[in-house]
């Protein structure tokens, strides 16, 4: 491999261990925040319970998602020197902004949402609560900004191949930017959801009968029953998004080489690059053509108008866009059935938790990591879909690639791997490890008192 696809690698392995942790903790924190408010209006100690297992994976996964966004920004100067020499007029600004409105506020109110439940004044934790939610979705808030106008670039003029901004309204409000953001939201929320509900299930399994338990697992599942179809929305509108702007990516999407109308919906099939077709294709009739365009004789562009007449192609690499989006789909059907199943049984005779079967209780424990896997495969399908362009039609991700020998990146990809691989089973481990403590029933911190306690208590001192 060269130094071009070895930097691509890295830099891939390097983002999709940094995008795990940001996904749960730009959900979580208002999640937290919605535990605190539970608590202020009903004084159940069970939500105080659920607020102090849920900010230890929260401080986790918070630590987690800033030591690798910072390995990851190393690299804009040791892989892609490129990059910041060409745009960096506009990301470094973004990017800035980020540290400035987001980081910044996390950093100053995380300890007292992490140690101050007991020290400070209630309404002053969960006004931190907030702010550090808030402070998560901002910073979720730049960094999509900046990964849109690279897939839609605007607001902007080349001079002597370096990008200046002319208008910041058009850079900040790009024509994809809302489309990614709600769908990225969106994806937080599911992941969450999912996590809170396999963790709390295998508690549950294990005998932890707590309401704490009760509370989070009925509030898991019922995150993604009313998320999941506001996420195939969401994802149809920015499916018809980058039809407009990046038709290439959406072709390879579908599988699809030949433009024209009555396209087929491929639910299975192996792209073939050499034979500019699809084996063992099985597909819907007219199904793209009734998805992309809503009607059966919509014409759907073809991955064979993005070839050149001297063959050089202008559409990303097929296979992974084609599989990764339907391993994002066939993930999001799954999260779909499981969560309004386990709602219905909830339901059902209101039994609540008592109704649901054990099979789906089981169900929920590896889907607890399914946000995790549909998020990953969304990603995929965005970022590769992108190629060969790292800024659609302004700059190629082989003009940006460093000129580093390619042993020595992939020393360091060997490297990163192996790291990776343990911090994640690491962190998988820990998760189970406080679950299991928890169903012991061993403390996760000294009951908060309650409003007529806190008042002898300030009486006597």
């Amino acid at each position: 491999m060269d130094t071009l696809i070895l930097s691509r690698i890295q830099f891939g392995a390097n983002i999709s261990f940094h995008i795990l942790f940001p996904t749960i903790t730009i959900a979580l924190g208002w999640v937290l925040l919605f535990f605190k408010l539970r608590f202020a209006r009903t004084g159940d100690q069970k939500w105080v319970d659920a607020y102090r297992f849920w900010v230890k994976v929260f401080a986790l996964s918070f630590a987690m998602g800033v030591v690798s966004g910072i390995t990851m920004s190393f690299q804009f100067g040791t892989n892609w020197p490129g990059f910041m020499e060409s745009v960096g007029n506009i990301a470094g600004p973004l990017l800035a902004y980020e540290v400035m409105t987001a980081f910044f506020l996390e950093a100053v109110f995380l300890g007292i949402m992490l140690f101050g439940m007991s020290k400070v004044p209630s309404w002053l934790h969960t006004l931190s609560t907030f702010l550090v939610a808030f402070g998560t979705t901002m910073s979720a808030f730049w960094i999509l900004v900046l990964n849109s106008w690279m897939h839609t670039p605007a607001g902007f003029e080349m001079r002597d191949g370096v990008a200046f901004a002319t208008d910041w309204w058009a850079i900040i409000f790009n024509p994809s930017m809302p489309y990614r953001l709600v769908h990225m939201l969106l994806a937080s929320g599911l992941t969450v959801a999912f996590l809170l509900a396999g963790l709390s299930a295998f508690r549950w399994l294990i005998g932890d009968r707590s309401k704490g338990v009760r509370a989070t697992l009925k509030t898991g599942m019922t995150i993604g029953a009313v998320l999941i179809p506001l996420q195939i929305l969401a994802g149809d509108f920015h499916g018809l998004n980058t039809l407009e702007h990046q038709p290439q990516k959406v072709a390879a999407m579908e599988g699809n080489w030949e433009t024209g109308p009555n396209v087929p919906l491929v639910l299975f099939g192996i792209p073939n690059e050499e034979t500019r077709s699809t084996d063992f294709e099985i597909a819907i009739p007219n199904g793209a053509s009734l998805i992309l365009k809503h009607s059966p004789d919509g014409v759907v562009p073809g991955l064979n108008d993005f070839v050149l007449e001297d063959g050089t192609i202008q559409h990303p690499p097929v296979a992974p866009v084609f599989f990764s989006f339907r391993i994002m789909v066939a993930t999001g059907m799954a999260m779909l059935l499981l969560s309004w199943a386990s709602v219905f049984f909830m339901a059902r005779k209101k039994r609540g938790v008592e109704g649901l079967p054990k099979p789906l209780l089981w169900a929920m424990v590896p889907m607890a990591f399914s946000g995790w896997v549909a998020t990953l495969a969304g990603w995929y399908t965005t970022e590769i879909g992108r190629q060969p362009w790292l800024v659609q039609g302004v700059l190629t991700t082989e003009a940006a690639v460093a000129d580093v020998p390619a042993p020595m990146v992939a020393s360091t990809l060997i490297v990163y791997l192996a790291i990776y691989a343990a911090l994640l089973a690491a962190y998988v481990g820990v998760l189970f490890y406080l679950a299991r403590k928890a169903a012991k029933g061993e403390p996760l911190g000294s009951r908060v008192p309650s409003a007529s306690e806190a008042q002898v208590t300030v009486a006597a001192e």
